[in-house]
């Protein structure tokens, strides 16, 4: 039953992040949130950003945002 259930989730996650082998070896592009941001400028701002932020990005900029304020307190 378990053998069932894992061939369906491989069938679900190759629909939902592609062919790995078709896509091209892209070089990582610079990021989009600078590295001098802040929290407060991103909850300052109503600009949009030029290009959507990925969401591995995101996650790195929020997690050094909170590891700052863990060993600031």
């Amino acid at each position: 039953m378990n053998y069932v259930a894992e061939i369906a989730w491989q069938q679900n996650r190759r629909q939902w992040i592609g062919d790995q082998s078709q896509k091209s070896k892209r070089k990582p592009k610079d990021p989009i949130i600078s590295w001098s941001t802040t929290y407060e400028d991103l909850l300052c701002n109503n600009e949009p950003f030029p290009e959507a932020i990925p969401l591995s990005e995101m996650v790195d900029f929020l997690v050094d945002i909170w590891h700052d304020d863990r060993l600031n307190d």
